[in-house]
């Protein structure tokens, strides 16, 4: 049985009510899902690690202080093993959340909270480069649109991208009933590689000409 600790990252008011909603998933869903991922591994003997992100006093988004960068209470009601305070996209940077996984021989983490293609992805990929093996709980996170000097994608687009890649090599994506089933069961989720998600690809495009 994977050693698993539940990260649940940057679940605040911001998300939720504040200046960057959550557009895909529904947060609302994604909000029920952490819950249901917090009260499993409770249950399951899964500790569970609180991430909350500081931005200065000043800034437009998670200021120290402010309502909006409080912890939503779907996880301020929530017991913990352990909380983190960080003020940059990975959870790992410059806390200590490295050394509490070591120090409980933790060898998997499983994701939920926001955002998908920025404090996920970024936590995702600093703990595969450490070694750790990562589920991501694609229906317990979620995105917000973007539009800039590159070009606009919706939440949903960035959602999508992100979760496919992510299986392709560094992180086993699931629905949170998938996870909460792999918990009662012990099986391993499905994971997948590079190769092989390429060349599925490629054999349905060369299908559908």
């Amino acid at each position: 049985m994977p050693r698993r600790a539940l990260i649940v990252i940057d679940v605040q008011n911001e998300y939720v009510e504040g200046n960057l909603l959550i557009e895909y998933p529904d947060v609302n869903v994604s909000l029920a899902n952490i819950g249901r991922a917090m009260d499993a591994a409770q249950e399951h003997g899964v500790p569970v690690v609180v991430v909350q992100n500081f931005a200065p006093e000043s800034a437009p988004v998670f200021a120290r202080g402010s309502a909006m960068a409080q912890l939503h209470e779907t996880v301020a009601s929530r017991p913990r093993a352990h909380y983190v305070e960080k003020s940059l996209p990975s959870a790992f940077a410059g806390t200590d959340l490295a050394e509490w996984l070591t120090a409980n021989d933790i060898d998997t983490i499983v994701i939920a909270g926001y955002m998908t293609h920025n404090c996920d992805d970024s936590t995702v990929k600093h703990a595969v480069h450490a070694g750790l093996s990562v589920e991501f709980l694609a229906d317990a996170t979620g995105a917000v649109p973007y539009e800039n000097r590159a070009g606009k994608a919706s939440a949903e687009e960035i959602h999508r991208v992100f979760t496919v890649v992510m299986q392709s090599r560094f992180a086993a994506v699931l629905s949170t009933d998938e996870w909460l089933a792999a918990l009662e069961s012990g099986e391993p989720p499905a994971r997948d590689n590079i190769y092989a998600s390429n060349q599925r690809a490629r054999a349905g495009s060369a299908a559908s000409r």
